[in-house]
């Protein structure tokens, strides 16, 4: 163990700008070669990424709450028929492989038994979103399930082990008030808390989630050291690569089979 000072905390955010600018600058590189091989106008640019980071905020680090640090993301979509604007409704990051099959044509029959995102091609041309967006988070860190529920200016999350939280972004973006355990808290808020309980109630059991967790974790422990034996593999899945799909074979000169490769062409 070791104390955190602010130099420590103001490093850190330091070196997490210096990374924002420098996929800034690459993304910059990419959209400069697809202009120069006219590729722009045949292209979907999607960027986003997976989670945020606390950054010693609240004295947390890395993600693992539903605090804006760590769950708010990047979500940026460019392309063919993408009217430029800014979608302020809550999406999540579920919502974007509906969204990617919906540009490319897919029927969303084909895509909505198997996902819980919705495709946000609507709401690029002023539809307004009407399900909330729903969180779960049960891994590291966490001593029982945690459940967050986004909608409008709203934040409600729920904990077993914790009091409830209730923000609103809106008045309180940095969600310092609490509304869920304000004795104070306005009538408008109270009802909203109680609807979103109601919510919580039909998405959620808590106890048996909890239960399928531990186990969930009991199972893989009891086959956790014979899995160690042998040929390990730490992630449940593990591709392995062929060398058939790793290397060429080809009676052209290298140079020329690469030459034929590079973009933009000539250089």
């Amino acid at each position: 163990a070791f104390d955190i000072t602010r130099e420590n905390v103001r490093r850190s955010r330091q070196a997490y700008f210096a990374n924002v600018s420098y996929i800034d600058d690459k993304i910059g590189q990419i959209m400069d070669v697809l202009e120069r091989t006219e590729q722009a106008d045949n292209t979907i640019i999607l960027f986003l990424s997976d989670h945020g980071d606390m950054l010693g905020e609240r004295g947390l680090w890395f993600k693992m709450s539903f605090f804006e640090g760590s769950a708010r993301v990047p979500l940026m979509m460019a392309g063919p028929n993408i009217t430029p604007g800014c979608y302020t409704d809550p999406v999540s990051t579920l919502d974007v492989t509906p969204t990617v099959a919906d540009l490319a044509g897919i029927s969303m029959d084909e895509i909505m038994p198997w996902t819980d995102g919705t495709s946000l091609l609507p709401g690029f041309s002023g539809t307004k979103r009407t399900e909330p967006v729903l969180m779960e988070y049960a891994a590291e860190g966490s001593y029982a399930p945690l459940v967050c529920i986004r909608e409008g200016k709203w934040k409600y999350t729920y904990c077993s082990l914790d009091p409830e939280q209730l923000f609103d972004l809106e008045a309180d973006p940095h969600e310092l008030k609490n509304l869920a355990i304000d004795a104070a808290i306005d009538a408008a808020s109270a009802a909203q808390l109680e609807q979103f309980r109601a919510q919580r109630a039909a998405r959620w059991d808590i106890d048996s989630f909890d239960a399928s967790v531990r186990e969930s974790q009991a199972r893989r422990w009891i086959v956790y050291e014979s899995l160690r034996n042998g040929s390990y593999f730490p992630w449940d899945y593990q591709p392995l690569q062929k060398a058939s799909e790793r290397y060429m074979r080809n009676h052209m000169d290298l140079n020329e089979v690469e030459e034929k490769q590079r973009f933009p062409r000539g250089e």
